[in-house]
């Protein structure tokens, strides 16, 4: 696209919660201006210290502001450095650092609080440049509804919102009514080692399918995409018979969902899977026994590693006496409830999970001390992936390292980060961008089969 000229170029002003979001962010905003308010590099340095996730996102901000500003001098700074992306790229926007301006003449809102002193530094701003677009870029909905309301435009931040609708998020599986095969017109069945494989052509309802996806109908037939091009797909024919009694420590899928869900937990060539759903849909303890079997049984990988995104983690986990597995127990009891469900049977239910857990190689690690780490053939279980930010959940899928597996677990419906939507979510994100990665797969599961009360509130509050 021509680049905008001077006079349409926008003046994009970033708040706090922004460069924590995404600390590159002041790098995505083309031939555009970006403008930081001082109030926000304050925070930015209040924010930076100690371990928490929040910290590190802070201390990045700062040091890619640094590389911006590099080695320029004050009024440099005041007029605006130019934004180089790369080392050959030109140079597209300038960054500026905005100083506490005179305030308005007409009114400003009480100082007390740094949002309303950024907003009385953009409403300023707009009184100094009245021919550009000043706009205030800010994950918070009620600064942006404060900056609305004193005349100051505010948007949220969408560099790294792939979605415009959630309903488009892909589900992992495509359901046809009566059979699957009455929308086929040509098909070519081959033998591969024991499977059946059907090659059809890419298009019609096919058109939209992704690697690792199934098909399901209403006969029964159960297919999983393994190969596709652009004009072709490759579906391996399973058996639904044979998925729904899989038997995975003790674990039998209750529907077609939870059997697709165990298919991919159990594929060594799958590394990543993502499973959504609403409570009670048995994301956890699908995953938790797949993994038993995993390292236990078939012993494919070495360990568990079991960590959970929770709001208030970061501030509390200091406070907790013991080690770094006792302090997690408060919020991966989850994993410790799935590991009694799984053993319910039992003569002694309690003896059988301390039995486990002494047993399995499973571990609780604090999501804080996971940055850095290598993980080497692990089973990686994200639990709450929806509260975490699309940079946060790169930092912590590139933690897997040589013959490991990642599985993430989320409700979207359940979002407890204040600055975050299902849209914005890094589930969400990362649901999207990995749909055609070859060792990566989602399903959505369907259903409450947690109990009757569960399904009935899930459904109506």
């Amino acid at each position: 696209m021509p680049r905008a000229p001077q006079a349409r170029k926008k003046m994009y002003v970033l708040d706090t919660n922004v460069l924590i979001h995404d600390p590159n962010a002041l790098l995505n905003f083309e031939e555009h201006d970006v403008i930081i308010p001082m109030t926000v590099l304050e925070e930015l340095d209040s924010l930076k210290s100690g371990k928490q996730s929040v910290a590190a996102d802070c201390r990045q901000a700062i040091r890619n502001i640094d590389r911006v500003l590099g080695d320029a001098t004050p009024k440099q700074i005041e007029k605006g450095v130019p934004i180089v992306r790369g080392k050959k790229a030109d140079p597209l926007g300038r960054l500026q650092i905005l100083m506490s301006t005179e305030l308005p003449d007409t009114h400003s809102l009480p100082e007390h609080l740094n949002d309303n002193k950024i907003i009385n530094t953009l409403a300023a701003l707009q009184n100094r440049h009245k021919s550009r677009d000043i706009i205030l870029v800010s994950k918070d909905i009620n600064m942006r509804l404060k900056a609305r309301g004193f005349g100051v435009e505010a948007q949220d931040y969408h560099n790294d919102q792939l979605l415009d609708d959630i309903d488009l998020l892909p589900t992992g599986y495509h359901e046809f009514s009566n059979s699957f095969w009455d929308n086929i017109e040509k098909v070519e069945t081959v033998q591969r080692e024991g499977a059946t494989e059907h090659i059809l052509r890419r298009e019609g309802a096919l058109a939209r399918v992704n690697i690792n996806e199934f098909v399901i109908d209403e006969l029964g037939f159960v297919g999983k995409v393994v190969d596709l091009d652009e004009t072709r797909i490759v579906i391996r024919d399973l058996h639904q018979h044979d998925l729904m009694n899989e038997e995975v420590w003790g674990l039998v899928p209750r529907d077609i969902y939870q059997a697709i869900a165990l298919n991919l937990l159990l594929d060594p060539d799958v590394h990543l899977v993502n499973l959504t759903g609403s409570a009670g849909s048995g994301k956890t303890i699908l995953a938790l026994a797949a993994c038993i079997e995993m390292t236990v049984a078939s012993k494919l990988y070495k360990r568990i590693i079991a960590t959970r995104s929770t709001q208030g983690l970061d501030e509390d986990i200091g406070f907790l006496p013991g080690t770094e597995a006792e302090k997690m127990e408060p919020w991966l009891g989850a994993i410790v409830d799935n590991l009694e469900a799984l053993h319910e049977d039992d003569e002694n239910m309690t003896a059988s999970v301390d039995y486990i857990l002494s047993k399995v190689p499973l571990h609780f690690k604090s999501m804080n001390y996971i940055r850095g780490r290598s993980f080497q053939h692990s089973l990686i279980i994200i639990d709450e992936c929806q509260n975490l930010t699309p940079h946060q959940i790169k930092t912590i899928i590139t933690r897997a390292g040589n013959g490991s597996k990642v599985i993430c677990l989320g409700n979207l419906a359940q979002i407890d980060t204040p600055y975050l939507s299902a849209l914005s979510s890094g589930l969400t994100y990362m649901t999207e961008r990995f749909k055609s990665f070859r060792h990566g797969a989602h399903v959505h599961l369907q259903g409450v089969p947690r109990s009757p009360l569960a399904e009935f509130a899930e459904a109506n509050l």
